[in-house]
């Protein structure tokens, strides 16, 4: 190669050597031919070099600048995860992101190969780097592919450094994350099988602290804590990094990572939408009393497979709602008078031109305790006429499910004969009780969030409405004089 050739081979600018040679030979004219076309050539390189790529701020980068130069701190460093070339007589190459920042914002910066292993030995988050390379469209915005990064020890970039994460603080690409939360729900763990023909583990969890909620996926020997934790404990997830499923964040922990139980109490209160509210294709959170229960279901699916469905109904202050369970959520343990709080949950078209909510895979189902007797009263118009009336795959059930009414009529009896909400009365006794209507008509079904009375009546009451029962009891139900 000649000497023009030679040049624009180690030039950092994206241009043709089309375009170089006439920009050199334009240089060389303009000389007066004191220079000759090598040290045009070096002149031209110079200037391309110096003009353009500095750009201020992280917010100024943009996809299609040809090349940007700019002082960032590193916030976050991933893993080198390797992959197979299209060329098979090379090595597999290597990629690390590592996420920057500076006061106007954070952006993915992408190392290869050598690169890659450099950074993941050398890069630390806190350090600062005078970055050069060319941005991109990336899968979760704008990344910046890296041609060199060298240390800067010399500019101050005022980005604090985290070593405790809440959840609202995350982002795509940090790593060595600590974040402590509340163990919201738990799924089974998985297995699959790798590429290379072993066996792999999977899990998922839900956390939530006082600024949100995350799912966090465990892999292999971590999947463990999904068995071993249950939800309302507290954890510290330690050396976790963010990823991005679905449009959404989540959290991995993998084999360098640990997640542990913490006595401390980690607040979590979801902002929930009011019932009365909600409207057909919502994806909302809700919270509320279980004022209903009815058998789990089984059904067959187009693939052969068995799925299986719990119905239950849930009241706020603004009124009631019967919700879906699917799959494992239809094993949570949730009785009536039970406080429950529930995440992603679609509304969907239901029974009879009702509306309902569907809580499949992704949303959480959160079982706080029993609700406080007194929060009981405020209520919606009494929906409860009939617990089997067809929502979900009721609308397809035979005689194979008792109702609802009945399991709580059944329950109800048993615990009023048997239980000390009755104050060790015998039968035939005078007995006063004070609860929560979970089931209007006759017998009503009262709960006080510790015990459940069958009260034999006709008395107009509502679902919801906190309402007192005197009379005698006889086998177990109280056959009441008044109710008020």
């Amino acid at each position: 190669m000649g000497a023009i050739e030679d040049v624009h081979a180690d030039l950092d600018a994206d241009v043709s050597l089309e375009e170089f040679r006439e920009a050199v030979e334009e240089k060389v004219e303009q000389m007066g031919g004191l220079a000759d076309e090598e040290t045009a050539a070096m002149l031209i390189a110079h200037e391309l070099d110096e003009e353009g790529g500095e750009v201020e701020t992280v917010a100024d980068i943009e996809p299609g600048m040809e090349e940007v130069k700019f002082v960032a701190k590193v916030v976050g460093v991933g893993d080198v995860r390797t992959f197979e070339r299209d060329d098979e007589d090379r090595e597999d190459g290597r990629v690390l992101n590592v996420e920057v920042a500076d006061e106007t914002g954070s952006i993915r910066i992408t190392f290869w190969d050598q690169q890659a292993d450099a950074g993941e030995e050398e890069l630390e988050p806190g350090d600062v780097l005078r970055i050069a390379g060319r941005p991109k469209d990336g899968y979760n915005g704008v990344e910046v592919n890296v041609n060199d990064a060298e240390p800067d020890d010399e500019t101050e970039v005022d980005v604090p450094v985290q070593d405790t994460y809440r959840v609202e603080d995350l982002s795509l690409g940090v790593s060595d994350v600590n974040l402590r939360g509340k163990v919201l729900d738990t799924d089974a763990v998985r297995t699959f099988d790798r590429d290379d023909g072993s066996e792999g583990k999977v899990a998922n969890l839900k956390l939530g602290d006082e600024t949100g909620r995350i799912r966090v996926t465990l892999w292999d020997e971590r999947t463990e804590a999904a068995e071993r934790l249950d939800p309302g404990v507290s954890v510290e997830v330690v050396d976790g990094y963010v990823r991005e499923r679905d449009g959404s964040l989540e959290l991995h922990v993998g084999n360098r990572g640990a997640v542990e139980e913490i006595d401390e109490e980690i607040a979590y209160e979801p902002e929930t939408a009011d019932i009365a509210d909600l409207e057909i294709g919502d994806e909302v959170d809700l919270g509320g009393v279980v004022r209903e229960t009815q058998e789990k279901r089984t059904f067959d699916r187009d693939d052969g497979s068995e799925g299986q469905v719990r119905n239950i109904r849930v009241q706020d202050g603004t009124g009631d709602l019967r919700v879906a369970l699917w799959g494992e959520k239809a094993d949570v343990d949730v009785a009536p008078g039970d406080e429950i709080q529930l995440a992603d949950v679609e509304i969907q078209d239901g029974w009879q031109d009702d509306i309902e909510g569907s809580a499949g895979w992704q949303s959480t189902v959160t079982v706080l305790g029993e609700a406080d007797p007194s929060a009981g009263s405020a209520g919606g118009d009494d929906s409860s006429a009939d617990a089997n009336d067809g929502t979900g795959l009721d609308a397809f059930g035979g005689d194979d499910g008792a109702s609802a009414s009945d399991s709580a009529d059944a329950g109800a009896s048993a615990d009023a004969g048997g239980t000390d909400g009755d104050a060790g009365s015998e039968d035939g006794e005078f007995v006063e009780f004070t609860g929560t209507v979970v089931q209007a008509g006759d017998p009503i079904i009262l709960d006080d969030g510790e015990e459940t009375v069958s009260v034999a009546s006709n008395a107009d009451v509502t679902l919801g409405e906190k309402v007192t029962a005197r009379g005698e009891l006889h086998d177990g139900t109280l056959d009441a004089e008044d109710v008020f």
